[in-house]
């Protein structure tokens, strides 16, 4: 019994733990570097905590950066896009996955093979429409693509999709509930876990998003909050107090949703057998 316990609790969650602490580590070195003095931070050999916690530095970097309208303007993004995933990519995995019609099954081939495609290839051709366009130097070409869905959530909602008991839908054709019905009223309540896993997953990628915003906002003062933090590290290369104290505030937010939204995260994975 002892050993039973050892080897089915006991060892692994001393290793998960121990994998923790070295996952762990980057974000507390880099909450203690947020609360150093220069001279600290380059001291040899290395040290992990300060002689004085130093909260100024957090002051200092938020006089320096204009950080809540970088904020804003990231939050405001991930708002936009996440309402344009949660519209496009449930309507496009419902055709494929709930509606017999021809074709079905080559689109769903041709979704799924965009998703192989890099999108280093795709910058060109995009900037040149988007300049074409004119809506380079705006939130359109960071937004607009969200209202297409992502070929990533409609596989993933197509994969939950699956595991809803068709006999439900066909009961309430029975009943004479239209296909929109059917969809709305009784397909997205039982999406919820599958929505609320795109929500994050769509919030986590415009949130965390560098190139994008770099391509296409030229204005400082449309910048988002990783662009932001790399105009302050050109400006103020030196000052890696406050740039570590930057970087810690915007990995705030992302921390609050994993601990909130970690069992979103986790039904996710389910996603890919078909099973809820």
């Amino acid at each position: 019994m002892t050993l039973k316990i050892l080897r089915t609790k006991i060892l692994p969650h001393t290793v998960l733990i121990v994998f923790s602490v070295f996952f762990l580590f980057p974000f507390v070195w880099l909450l203690f570097t947020s609360l150093k003095t220069s001279n600290e931070i380059f001291a040899l050999p290395p040290r992990i905590l300060p002689e004085a916690f130093h909260w100024e530095n957090y002051k200092a970097a938020l006089e320096t950066v204009p950080f809540p309208r970088y904020m804003w303007n990231t939050l405001v993004i991930c708002v936009i896009c996440i309402i344009g995933q949660l519209f496009a990519a449930p309507l496009v995995a419902y055709s494929i996955s709930r509606i017999p019609w021809v074709g079905s099954k080559i689109i769903f081939a041709i979704v799924l093979a965009t998703m192989i495609l890099p999108s280093q290839v795709q910058m060109i051709p995009q900037y040149i429409i988007f300049t074409k366009l004119g809506w380079v130097n705006t939130i359109l070409p960071l937004t607009i693509g969200a209202f297409f869905g992502a070929p990533f959530y409609i596989f993933l909602l197509r994969q939950f999709l699956l595991g809803v008991p068709k006999e439900l839908s066909e009961a309430a054709k029975i009943d004479g509930a239209s296909e929109f019905r059917i969809y709305t009223q009784i397909i997205l309540p039982t999406l919820k876990p599958a929505l609320a896993t795109v929500a994050l997953f769509t919030f986590v990628g415009s949130y965390t998003d560098f190139m994008g915003p770099l391509i296409y906002l030229n204005d400082a003062a449309k910048w988002t909050i990783t662009v932001g933090l790399q105009g302050f590290q050109q400006d103020h290369g030196a000052q890696w107090e406050q740039l570590m104290a930057a970087s810690t505030i915007m990995a705030i937010p992302m921390i609050l949703l994993y601990f909130f939204g970690q069992k979103y995260f986790m039904q996710s994975g389910s996603a890919f057998t078909g099973f809820k």
